[in-house]
């Protein structure tokens, strides 16, 4: 795939998402994001399988930052879940002394 191809296919990405992030409501903000957040393991799986087929100190390099970056944003869309659903658990009620 040429370079020209790529950035039009990333330009369309980025309006269709944007398009369809600001249709969503703002209550729904959260869940999406969180959502969005773990689907991000991707970035993670693909990070583990090219490296050990790439060559350079600089790809190996890019592929570690990518993984740490994506493994951060698996955790925080749990962690963010978590506190989310957190939320919606009733008060226990106070326990007699």
């Amino acid at each position: 795939m040429d370079l020209l191809t790529e950035l039009a296919i990333l330009v369309l990405a980025a309006f269709v998402g944007f398009e369809v992030i600001s249709k969503v409501p703002n209550t729904l903000h959260t869940p999406l994001m969180s959502g969005t957040n773990a689907i991000h393991g991707i970035v993670v799986l693909g990070g583990l399988i090219l490296i050990g087929h790439v060559d350079g100190v600089l790809n190996d390099v890019l592929l570690v930052v990518a993984i740490a970056f994506g493994t951060i944003n698996v955790i925080g869309g749990f962690l963010v879940t978590d506190r989310m659903l957190g939320m919606f658990k009733g008060k226990k009620p106070d326990e007699p002394r």
